[in-house]
C-alpha cells in the first residue's frame, strides 16, 4: 500500500505545459506579433517625418537666418543670405565657403560667416531615410521625398 501512495505523489510532483497549451502560447504570440508590427513601422516612419522637419528647419534657418535671435535690436542670425546676399547654389555652400563668395567682413557685416549647419559627415544633405534632399535655389525649396510622403519647405 505504501508503494503505491508513492506513485500517485510522484504524478503530482510532475509539472510542465501540455502540447494543447504551448500550442496556444505561439498562436497568441503570433497574434500579437502581427499587430505589434504595422504599429512600430508605424512608430518609425513617423519619428522619421518629424526629424526630416526637424532638420530642414534647421536648413531653412542656415540659408535665411532666425530673425528672433537679436541683440541690442539687431538680428544676429542671418543666414547665408543674410550675410553674403544670395541663396546658396548647392547645399554644401553652407558648410564650405563657395570659391565666389568673400569672407566676412565684421565692418560692412557681408561675405561667407559659416558653416552655418554642422556638415560632419554630410548627414544634413540627406533626410531620415537616407535619401539626399531635393535642393531648389531658384524655387527655394527643400524636399524630402525618401519617406511615405514628400515633406516640403520653402524659404
Amino acid at each position: 500500500m505504501q508503494h503505491n501512495s508513492t506513485k500517485s505523489c510522484h504524478r503530482l510532483d510532475q509539472r510542465g505545459f501540455t502540447l494543447i497549451e504551448l500550442v496556444i502560447i505561439i498562436v497568441v504570440l503570433g497574434i500579437l506579433a502581427a499587430v505589434a508590427i504595422p504599429k512600430f513601422a508605424d512608430m518609425m516612419d513617423s519619428s522619421k517625418t518629424a526629424a526630416s522637419r526637424k532638420e530642414l528647419q534647421s536648413l531653412r534657418e542656415a540659408i535665411v537666418g532666425n530673425p528672433q535671435v537679436v541683440s541690442s535690436g539687431v538680428v544676429i542670425d542671418r543666414g547665408f543670405l543674410g550675410d553674403v546676399g544670395f541663396v546658396p547654389s548647392q547645399l554644401s555652400d553652407l558648410v564650405v565657403k563657395p570659391g565666389s563668395v568673400s569672407v566676412y567682413d565684421k565692418l560692412t557685416r557681408l561675405g561667407w560667416n559659416g558653416p552655418y549647419i554642422d556638415g560632419d559627415g554630410n548627414d544634413y544633405q540627406l533626410d531620415a531615410w537616407g535619401v539626399a534632399y531635393s535642393y531648389d535655389p531658384a524655387g527655394q525649396r527643400i524636399v524630402s521625398v525618401g519617406g511615405p510622403d514628400s515633406i516640403q519647405i520653402t524659404f
